[in-house]
């Protein structure tokens, strides 16, 4: 029986890696493949066919130790494996086809496998989800900003590597190549700076907060299946506090419409609400002798945070300018998308811009009421969102920035 499939293939090319008996152990216990439930004896120089169990890597791990020669294992979740984590060659397969194999096995008196590895598998789904090890938000410095901003590819990615380094090690051999997959923040960043590398290219006289505002009034919120975004732990929904404005959309943040811009005076105040003294303010900015005499945390920024301390109901205030960035004359009118709690109010509900340059402020009121059994704030509560989209009349423009409330993290 020969079966094919590979969550991610690392050779450069279909090859062969194994072919030869299949084992599957007799017993709940056994047959998981958990730490300590495989039998050396019988496992060894075989394929392990493996139901779910504690986790992949450990059951990788498990075979590793008792000599097999790959791992055949069942994942409905999806999950995803980071290269140093197969000790072996593995495949990940789903409950149907973990029952078409044992079928297979009952029905042959010597029960055969061959491992294959092939080349990229395009098109996964559902894609993009949030990696396990992403920051989350809300920030502990400074909880009145939306973090994160925005969501990039950072799982996986296939990166240049140094030749005379292994990238990856099976069984006793090492594996050479000039380029690795790897994950992280080191493989999202050169995205975000790709992308803002060509929107500066494209629009020269744009600020860093402009482009910013572009990538993250942009980006995608739902994944390749049109669905809402989810969170690779566990599969449940994903919110701003895990994505912040969506997956970073390149060719939409070309043409965003409206921008938030934020001034370097605006930035000053923030450092002064948080309480840097004028001195350490100078050390930043260069400016000495700096007065904090109009400290806000209010920065035009494109989300909205409320951050509830120690009670379910409270109200915020923002203002906001949106600056037209096309050519011609527009007209946008506001949309609120909000669940059951979050209250927003828009004032003025619909901008209209002269033309490039045209800059247009608004005011927005977000009261949050939690409700349920006491105060709310202990019933398993994170936080819920909504979003204020700013949309075209006429046109073709969408501005769209995430609304969140959610309970203040104690640093401990």
């Amino acid at each position: 029986m020969a079966i094919q499939r590979m969550q991610f293939p690392i050779f450069p090319a279909k090859k062969t890696v194994y072919s030869g008996n299949l084992y599957y152990g007799h017993g709940k216990r056994e047959e998981s493949c958990n730490f300590f439930s495989l039998n050396a004896t019988q496992v060894k120089g075989k394929i392990v066919l493996c139901s779910a169990g504690d986790d992949m890597s450990s059951q990788l791990s498990e075979a590793d130790r008792c000599g097999a020669r790959g791992v055949i294992i069942v994942d409905n979740k999806k999950s995803f494996l980071l290269p140093p984590e197969y000790d072996l060659p593995a495949i990940i397969i789903d409950s149907k086809d973990f029952k078409d194999i044992k079928k297979y096995m009952t029905e042959t008196r010597e029960a055969k496998a061959s491992l294959v590895f092939g080349e990229t598998e395009l098109g996964l789904k559902p894609a993009p989800r949030v990696a396990y090890f992403s920051s989350r938000g809300p920030s502990f410095i400074s909880p009145s900003v939306l973090k994160p901003d925005i969501m990039a590819p950072g799982f996986n990615i296939l990166a240049a590597w140094i030749p005379n380094k292994p990238v990856q090690l099976i069984g006793t051999q090492r594996l050479y190549s000039d380029f690795k997959l790897d994950s992280g923040t080191s493989m999202s960043s050169p995205h975000v700076a790709g992308v803002a590398a060509l929107l500066r290219s494209i629009h020269p006289d744009w600020s860093p907060e402009a482009v910013r505002s572009s990538m993250m009034t942009t980006a995608d919120i739902t994944d390749n299946t049109g669905k809402p975004i989810t969170d690779m732990v566990n599969l449940s929904l994903a919110s701003p506090l895990d994505f912040g404005g969506g997956h970073i959309n390149p060719n939409r943040a070309m043409d965003p419409g409206l921008i938030y811009d934020t001034s370097s005076e605006e930035y000053i105040n923030f450092l002064c609400s948080l309480g840097y003294t004028s001195r350490q303010i100078g050390v930043i900015t260069q400016k000495h002798r700096y007065t904090c005499g109009k400290a806000s945390l209010d920065l035009n920024y494109p989300s909205f945070i409320v951050i509830l301390n120690k009670t379910s109901q409270v109200t915020r205030s923002f203002k906001r300018v949106l600056t037209n960035v096309v050519d011609s004359q527009s007209k946008y009118r506001a949309v609120v998308n909000s669940p059951a709690g979050l209250k927003v109010v828009v004032t003025p509900p619909v901008l209209s811009f002269n033309g490039k340059g045209s800059r247009q402020e608004f005011y927005v009121r977000i009261d949050v009421s939690i409700k349920g059994k006491g105060s709310g704030i202990t019933d398993g509560f994170l936080g819920n969102f909504g979003y204020l989209s700013w949309i075209e009349i006429g046109g073709k423009h969408v501005v769209r920035s995430p609304i969140v409330s959610a309970f203040a993290l104690e640093n401990s």
